[in-house]
């Protein structure tokens, strides 16, 4: 089984795919001067506030690695660099992301007792499948699985697949707004 490792360069490239413009990897670092617990209390985690920290990012990384297929490596770094620009660029997404992480967590606390990223990965897959986020339709202004489904699921699996990486993984080598001339064009798709 072959690995396909997602770096920078795909979080650049997933980042163009979704219109946001950023200054290169050096824009995709997450600034560590704000950086925010990774746990926080019942009180913290039902705060609204806009802010997007560390839990959050350590909740879209748990969330990708149950939908990302297993055969991609690199995840964490993927993640980090795509929500950073994500979040860069749009105050008014990233207070929407917090909120879809929120929503997810006040599920996993009426059903867990505990907010999603303190959960192992067999019970964050049945968290998510017993919220119905599978079977939601992506909806921003939605109920809370409507947006965890649009937010988190689908924001992420845009990301992987809208990479080279991504794009490998599944066939389409050439994804739109990425280079590969016409010779890409040429070749039949299972002859690599």
């Amino acid at each position: 089984m072959t690995d396909y490792e997602l770096t920078r360069r795909d979080a650049l490239k997933a980042l163009g795919a979704a219109g946001v413009t950023v200054g290169g990897a050096a824009a995709l670092t997450w600034d560590r001067s704000g950086d925010e617990p990774a746990e926080r209390s019942e009180d913290e985690t039902n705060d609204t506030e806009s802010e997007f920290g560390d839990h959050e990012r350590e909740t879209y990384r748990a969330v990708a690695a149950i939908v990302y297929p297993s055969e991609v490596t690199g995840v964490r770094e993927f993640v980090d660099s795509y929500v950073t620009g994500r979040v860069g660029a749009d105050p008014e997404r990233a207070t929407e992301m917090t909120t879809a992480v929120a929503d997810l967590d006040a599920y996993t606390r009426e059903w867990e007792d505990t907010v999603f990223t303190a959960l192992d990965t067999d019970t964050q897959e049945e968290t998510l499948r017993g919220m119905g986020v599978k079977a939601a339709d992506p909806d921003p202004h939605g109920d809370p699985r409507h947006r965890v489904r649009y937010y988190l699921v689908n924001d992420l699996l845009f990301a992987l697949y809208s990479s080279p990486t991504g794009g490998e993984l599944v066939g389409i080598e050439n994804p739109q707004g990425y280079p590969g001339g016409t010779s890409s064009y040429q070749q039949p798709p299972n002859n690599r």
